[in-house]
Order: C-alpha cells, then sequence, then structure tokens
C-alpha cells in the first residue's frame, strides 16, 4: 500500500490546477459582488469556492491509497458530513442587525480551514499548504486592495432635511455609526418652511454597505422630514423623499 502522507504526490499538478482555476473564477464572482456591496462580497466567496474545491479535491485524491480489492468502502462520505456539520458552525457567527451582516468572513474562514484540516488528514500536504497560502494571500493582500476599488457612492451624499434644534443629526450619527459608517459633513444651511425652522445637510457616509440602506432608518427617525440620495455637486432638490 502506498503511504498517504506526501508532500509531492502524482496528483499535485492536478490539485494545484484546480484550485488555482477556482481561486481565480470565485475572485471574478466576488468582485462583482462587492462591487455591487453586497454582504457577501470577495473574500467571502473566494473562501467558499477554495473551501468546496478542496473537499472536492480531498473526495476524489484524498482517500485512493486506501482502496483495493480487498477494501470496500465510501472514503467520501466523510467530506459529505463534514460539510453539513461546518455549515451550521458557520451559521452560527454569523450575526445579522439594523440592515448589517457580520460575521460572512468568519464563516467563511471556518469553512477554509475545515478544508486544510480534512486535506492535510487524507495526507495531501501539497493541497493543504497551497489553500492555506491562497487563504492568507486574500485576506492580507487582496482584500485591501479589492476595497480600494471605486464604489458608486464615493461621488455620491445624502442630504438630510430635520427640524432644528431637536437633536435630529446626533440620532442621525448614531445609527450611521451602528450600522458600520463613518461620515463627514459637507455643507449644510437652515430654512423655514410653514413657520418651522429645518436644516438641510449634505453628509457623505463612507463604509462597506450600500449608502441608499441608511435611508429607510433616517426616515423613521423622530424629525426628520426628507432623505435624498444625491450625486455630488447636485443643487436640486426634485429627488428627496418624504
Amino acid at each position: 500500500m502506498e503511504p498517504l502522507v506526501g508532500l509531492i504526490t502524482d496528483t499535485t499538478a492536478v490539485e494545484f490546477e484546480l484550485l488555482l482555476v477556482a481561486f481565480v473564477l470565485c475572485s471574478l464572482i466576488g468582485l462583482e459582488r462587492q462591487l455591487r456591496q453586497k454582504a457577501a462580497g470577495f473574500r467571502t466567496h473566494v473562501l467558499v469556492g477554495m473551501g468546496s474545491c478542496a473537499f472536492t479535491l480531498v473526495s476524489v485524491f484524498g482517500f485512493s491509497a486506501v482502496l483495493g480489492d480487498d477494501v470496500v468502502l465510501d472514503p467520501s462520505r466523510i467530506a459529505a458530513q463534514i460539510v453539513s456539520g461546518i455549515g451550521f458552525l458557520g451559521a452560527g457567527v454569523i450575526f445579522k442587525g439594523r440592515n448589517v451582516v457580520r460575521g460572512l468572513t468568519t464563516a467563511a474562514t471556518i469553512w477554509v480551514a475545515a478544508a486544510v484540516g480534512m486535506a492535510c488528514g487524507a495526507g495531501m500536504l501539497s493541497l493543504g499548504v497551497l489553500l492555506t497560502g491562497l487563504h492568507l494571500v486574500t485576506l492580507f493582500l487582496v482584500a485591501p486592495l479589492v476595497r480600494r476599488l471605486p464604489s458608486p457612492d464615493s461621488k455620491r451624499l445624502l442630504r438630510i432635511t430635520y427640524a432644528d434644534g431637536a437633536g435630529v443629526l446626533r440620532d442621525v450619527l448614531e445609527v450611521a455609526t451602528a450600522m458600520g459608517f463613518t461620515s463627514s459633513i459637507e455643507h449644510s444651511r437652515r430654512t423655514t418652511e410653514q413657520g418651522r425652522r429645518f436644516v438641510i445637510m449634505d453628509i457623505r457616509f463612507h463604509g462597506r454597505p450600500p449608502m441608499r440602506d441608511l435611508i429607510p432608518q433616517f426616515i423613521e427617525l423622530e424629525g426628520v422630514e426628507r432623505v435624498a440620495l444625491r450625486a455630488s455637486g447636485e443643487d436640486s432638490y426634485d429627488d428627496e423623499q418624504d
């Protein structure tokens, strides 16, 4: 019987090729999601894709050394059971609140870690090493570069009309901070409508969620009269929402 452990095996080239292809293809999928500012973006898709590829490779190549005429078993069933178990574990680290989803990358990392463990346990050390390396490259090198990509929100801001002197701005900034945004005030002015004093303020918000997610949250705040998503430099008030 051939030894189970080995850094380079007869299938190493195939393992490397398939995992690299999965990395590239899942990167493309993740970039598209990232540009659309979805909760599951680049990192999540790449990690889940590489983990799935590794699970499949382990199922196909990892147990071939123990099979023979005198051995009747289906080792690939182990991979299926681990995938199901890790799915429940990953769900436990995902939290959702105020339209903000947290923990997706952590859940994907757990999945990849399980794949690395399976690969090493099956004697596919070369696969485990490559998967770990691509995982670290994704989180520490590629992901920061992806975050530098321009998004539609980089040229947009929110114009908020709220009652003057009622402490509304404080509530607005608290909601934005809770949803993971930072903010900078661009312009503001006071106006009077039907005998009531209002502040019209243009605020630029920076964060991973799309800025449009803030609109329903702000409209529900007491004292907020209108909220409008606007392009920078736009002066009309036609798109303000009551």
